[in-house]
């Protein structure tokens, strides 16, 4: 059961931080750069929006083996996924996940001839959480000084999850 609870908690991260770092492979080692995630939670995939010309492309292609990694500050939750990742030309996909904002990069909207797409299928996520509050380890921290005893900063475990 826990299994299942960590593998929503996942999910839960990807759709609320949206924002990643998607990290590529490519001849002088890693890569990373800022996405914007289109999680499928039923499908147990990742989709990004993206450009057809961009290096990270040609990167997948060569090293399809990727990493990303979502923050969740409000709840100090880490998540890192190692998964496989394709480019596709769909544009009926593309348009099941395309939002408005995507039209300042790709005007043309979602069947222009520069739009790919990224398909991640996660195979494993590490998930970091901590403690919820920064007002609340600000307390623990103000006790632990006062009373000499260790702060109680909550919950602070690593889960590794297979997708």
């Amino acid at each position: 059961m826990k299994q299942k609870g960590d593998n929503n908690r996942v999910w839960d991260i990807i759709e609320k931080a949206g924002v990643c770092m998607l990290t590529t492979q490519f001849g002088g080692g890693l890569r990373a750069r800022p996405l914007e995630a289109r999680p499928d939670r039923n499908a147990g995939l990742i989709f990004f929006v993206t450009d057809i010309h961009s290096p990270k492309e040609d990167e997948i292609a060569s090293a399809p083996d990727v990493g990303i990694v979502f923050i969740d500050a409000d709840e100090k939750a880490y998540l890192s996924i190692t998964g496989r990742a394709f480019v596709l030309r769909d544009v009926d996909k593309t348009k099941a996940v395309w939002r408005k904002t995507d039209e300042v990069w790709w005007p043309n909207g979602p069947g222009s001839p520069d739009v790919s797409l990224l398909r991640i299928e996660p195979s494993t996520a590490e998930l970091w959480d901590g403690p919820a509050s920064a007002a609340v380890t600000a307390f623990e921290f103000v006790k632990a000084r006062l009373t000499g005893q260790e702060p109680n900063l909550g919950e602070n475990r690593k889960s590794t999850v297979k997708m």
